[in-house]
């Protein structure tokens, strides 16, 4: 992204990235601790008010802390994320659970940063932790918050995602009022990565 226009902040979650330890787990409020630890540090950097890009879990985290501080977000963009988890998701969830069956593409940096055991016990923690939701009613993980989000918010969606069915990003869509949704015929879930280009070009027109 133009880094003449935007000053970007990128953060490790805990558990995550460089900020282990502590070591990574999935209590029933993973989503809003981690929501309440962006504004914290972004508060701590001293920005009085931020956009959010969020991808995947970081998009769920972006829909909570944009419904949570509406004062300080200025713009929203998520995407692969999902205000929900149906039993659909679930199976979906599974399938990833054992991470020796993913290809060597998708597994060697993850391995390469984390180590196979920490990667591999993560993973599966987070199938778990993720599917908690689906006993809550309705599946959700923030369907009750998305009338509170009051910033500009786009919403994007590859329709090859083989994670995030295209109900979610409808469902965000129709519940966050003045929304726009963006679809990317090829994009599956890391469309960010391999259509770089057309992300970057379709968010910044957006943040402008």
């Amino acid at each position: 992204m133009n880094k003449q226009q935007f000053t970007l902040v990128a953060w490790d979650p805990r558990g995550y990235g460089k900020s282990i330890p502590p070591l990574r787990d999935f209590p029933e409020d993973f989503f809003e601790r981690d929501a309440k630890d962006a504004v914290d540090l972004m508060q701590a950097l001293k920005f009085k008010k931020f956009s959010l890009l969020g991808w995947s879990d970081g998009g769920i985290t972006a829909l909570i802390a944009a419904a949570r501080n509406p004062t300080l977000i200025h713009k929203m963009v998520v995407w692969g994320a999902n205000p929900s988890v149906s039993e659909e998701d679930v199976k979906l969830y599974n399938a990833i659970r054992d991470v020796s069956k993913w290809s060597e593409r998708a597994r060697q940096p993850m391995e390469e940063m984390y180590g196979h055991d920490y990667f591999s016990k993560t993973c599966a923690a987070w199938v778990d932790g993720i599917s908690q939701f689906a006993q809550k009613p309705n599946g959700s993980i923030c369907q009750s918050l998305l009338p509170h989000i009051h910033c500009p918010t786009l919403i994007i969606h590859g329709e090859k995602d083989p994670l995030v069915p295209r109900f979610h990003p409808e469902y965000l869509h129709k519940h966050i009022k003045g929304s726009q949704l963006h679809l990317m015929p090829e994009g599956k879930h890391n469309l960010h990565l391999r259509f770089a280009d057309e992300f970057n070009r379709v968010v910044e027109k957006f943040l402008l």
